[in-house]
């Protein structure tokens, strides 16, 4: 992912990221130098919390998704255009949302915090989705900010119940002789029956178009989604699925989530719960989904296990690194901050690790996988969407790269873990975020900490 100078201007500095200190390669800390002040951007309102940042590869600009606002910026973070989007009457429990029926609940003000921003390029317009009415979007022009449309009337329209700014996950599947799709990813708060945790949806040209945001596929008994059982929740009552980041290469879609599971620890009689880190991966052209695979990902040095996904970037590997992993120039890097252990989702210990992943690895073992199962080996092993001991079936078939699974043996779980290359670790200022790109062949990462720090 190459990013323009414009872009660089403002990447590390809009975040909740406060450059404090650098640190030298030596673990030295240096004075930030004086004759290169930031840039900075406050917002005037008071509830004005910043949720989401996108920016136009094209011309610089940057969108910023905060609580009742976005803002369109320059590059210097001089604000352009304001586009209001709450607070309204509303109530979480309003199932639909009170402004398609009425709703015997409570209405009172409430804040629309921004929980996904897309730049959907090939039509020159912004999906920003909120907390609001059970999780709608609005479609808006990048010019402007005017609104093309906000479809409120279906079902589908409704893409999470979930307040939190970081429960939804959306990549963009683009088509050049057709409409493209949208993969959405969320955390679904205990109400399966309401929101698939992923899906593929249709991103039609026209943003009032009747079929905006409809499942790809949908019949009386397939559809372009996945969803958690209910009986899941009467084994881990707060069962959820939490999408950390997502990305697309090659034939596939990729979310990397962060999921509670019950293990038994060594030696003990009991279970108890524990989080564990995935990867989902999925066919770009799957519309029954039956490509669903997931496989757990974690990191291990000096005998201490980094299992919690805190933050994730895709790269490439430039020539530098590339040689060393041997592995092409060219080829996707998966750069990921973990925190220690698996037991803490909510308040994960300081010790974190930064660990590299080449994702043809991680893409050989899944095809692994695949051919063991349906060579009839093991189970499906995925615990919270079907019983675990369901027997892998087998089937003459040859399983490449790019196989997209058959309506047998899925959705399917690899129970290996694939570890990482840890390549930097932090003590006592956890890591919480990472971005990385190449620059003149060296793999340049920078990461933002817990207190504010960023590190090059």
């Amino acid at each position: 992912l190459m990013m323009s100078p414009a872009m660089w201007k403002w990447t590390c500095l809009v975040s909740h990221l406060l450059l404090s200190t650098t640190v030298s390669p030596l673990g030295r800390q240096q004075p930030p130098h004086p004759k290169r002040p930031f840039i900075t951007f406050t917002a005037d309102q008071a509830e004005g919390n910043f949720n989401h940042l996108v920016v136009d590869e094209r011309t610089g600009h940057i969108y910023l998704g905060a609580v009742n606002r976005i803002y369109k910026l320059s590059s210097d973070l001089k604000v352009l255009v304001t586009h209001e989007t709450g607070p309204d009457d509303d109530n979480p429990k309003c199932y639909p949302p009170r402004i398609v029926q009425t709703c015997n609940e409570p209405l009172t003000p409430t804040n629309n915090i921004n929980k996904m921003l897309l730049i959907d390029y090939k039509e020159n317009r912004l999906i920003a989705c909120g907390s609001l009415y059970q999780g709608i979007c609005k479609l808006l022009r990048l010019d402007d900010l005017f609104k093309l449309g906000e479809p409120f009337h279906k079902k589908e329209h409704y893409l999470s119940g979930v307040n939190e700014s970081g429960s939804v996950f959306g990549v963009i599947v683009s088509y050049s002789n057709m409409d493209d799709k949208l993969f959405i990813a969320t955390a679904v708060d205990g109400k399966p029956e309401y929101f698939p945790t992923i899906s593929s949806r249709k991103l039609t040209k026209n943003s009032e178009a009747d079929g905006m945001f409809a499942y790809v596929f949908h019949d009386e008994f397939v559809a372009s989604m996945i969803k958690i059982p209910s009986d899941t929740f009467t084994i881990i009552p707060d069962f959820d699925i939490y999408y950390i980041y997502g990305f697309s290469s090659g034939n596939f879609v990729y979310f990397l989530t962060l999921q509670p599971e019950m293990i038994s620890p060594p030696g003990s009689t009991t279970k108890e719960q524990v989080y564990t880190s995935k990867l989902v991966r999925l066919c770009k052209e799957d519309t029954a989904f039956n490509s669903y695979v997931e496989v757990p990902i974690g990191c291990e040095k000096n005998g201490v296990e980094y299992r919690l996904l805190q933050a994730a970037y895709l790269s490439k590997a430039g020539a530098i690194l590339a040689r060393s992993l041997g592995v092409g120039p060219e080829d996707d890097i998966l750069f990921t901050v973990f925190s220690k252990g698996q037991k803490r989702k909510m308040k994960s210990l300081d010790e974190s690790a930064l660990c590299i992943f080449v994702l043809k690895n991680i893409n050989d073992r899944i095809k692994d996988r695949l051919q063991s199962c349906y060579r009839g080996e093991g189970t499906l092993d995925l615990a919270w969407l079907k019983v675990k001991d369901i027997p892998c079936s087998s089937a003459l078939l040859t399983i490449d790269d790019n196989f997209c699974g058959l309506d047998m043996n899925a959705p399917l779980g690899v129970s290996s873990m694939v570890r990482g290359l840890p390549i930097f670790t932090e003590d006592g200022d956890r890591m919480t975020s990472v971005i990385a790109y190449v620059y003149k062949n060296h793999s340049l990462a920078f990461v933002g900490t817990k207190s504010g720090k960023l590190k090059k």
